[in-house]
């Protein structure tokens, strides 16, 4: 680990970019030259000390999961994450950290969307950013860990992942899982972790194995969503993805018709959000993690 060289290219980076680069307000009397280190802190989902070690290199070495948090805050490029990866003493990343990587083009566009929901997912499912609105509309899914880390395999495990949808879409909804997963572990081939989860699915739930035999590759998440949201109720809203061919990722963003019912409760939503950031009571529901988003025929939709 070369503390030296860490502390000055984190230091570079974090100076080079400026707020409105990660979404965040300038403010009038802002003198620091490019981000403060407490800004890269919550961006990277860290403490202001522990990032503030890192880059002063007075810290212990961070783990492999720290560099990649830091790496995506600092929305450096493939080529750059890599490098810290080596200045870190951690050599290239194993793939489950490349797959995660989200391009700064596309967390630039999710900077730009803060009062609406969004979120970035991976090609299983993963949700790997979300902004405040869409963790107050359908809950942190940022914080799983191993399989559970994908909407597939929660769908079809964890009664309580589909509470967020009414029943009787329940069955197109894990069709749809079901078809894309294929399309996936067809694309990635039979040694892929998209391979790997389906027969971890096989061998854990009989419906998912029932959906499986009938080798259905043509469903797709629709682009209108129905949504039963334990606050507001029901709501009918629009999904659009945007998708990132190269990194496999998607960014979903969820928005309702003006003057529709559901328009209204996104915007009781919104305040409810906003509420919960200052302390407010209602945050016993959700919590609100770092934030990301895409677009329909992604596993997470």
């Amino acid at each position: 680990m070369d503390r030296s060289d860490l502390g000055a290219f984190l230091r570079g980076r974090r100076e080079a970019l400026q707020p409105e680069d990660v979404g965040l307000p300038r403010g009038p009397r802002r003198r620091a030259r490019g981000l403060r280190r407490e800004e890269v802190a919550e961006l990277s989902g860290m403490s202001t000390d522990y990032y503030a070690r890192i880059e002063r290199g007075t810290g212990p070495q961070p783990s492999e999961q720290m560099i990649a948090a830091i790496a995506r805050g600092l929305r450096l490029t493939l080529a750059e994450r890599d490098h810290l990866f080596l200045l870190a003493g951690h050599g290239t990343p194993r793939p489950a950290l490349r797959g995660d990587h989200i391009s700064p083009g596309l967390l630039r566009i999710l900077d730009r969307l803060h009062d609406t929901p969004a979120q970035i997912m991976g090609s299983l499912g993963e949700t790997l950013v979300q902004t405040t609105m869409a963790t107050t509309l359908l809950g942190d899914q940022t914080h799983y860990t191993g399989p559970a880390r994908s909407a597939v395999y929660r769908w079809f495990t964890d009664p309580s992942s589909r509470l967020i949808y009414p029943v009787c879409d329940h069955p197109l909804h894990g069709r749809a899982y079901t078809a894309q997963l294929r399309r996936v572990a067809a694309r990635q081939g039979p040694q892929s972790p998209a391979a790997a989860l389906a027969r971890r699915l096989l061998h854990e739930s009989e419906e998912f194995a029932v959906i499986w035999s009938e080798h259905q590759i043509d469903l797709a998440f629709t682009d209108e969503k129905r949504l039963a949201h334990p606050e507001v109720g029901e709501l009918t809203l629009h999904c659009q993805a945007l998708l990132d061919p190269d990194r496999e990722h998607s960014l979903l963003v969820f928005t309702a018709t003006p003057g529709t019912e559901s328009y209204e409760k996104l915007q009781v939503l919104a305040v409810i959000g906003t509420q919960r950031l200052t302390g407010d009571p209602l945050a016993d529901h959700t919590t609100s993690p770092p934030p990301q988003t895409r677009r329909t025929s992604s596993l997470g939709s």
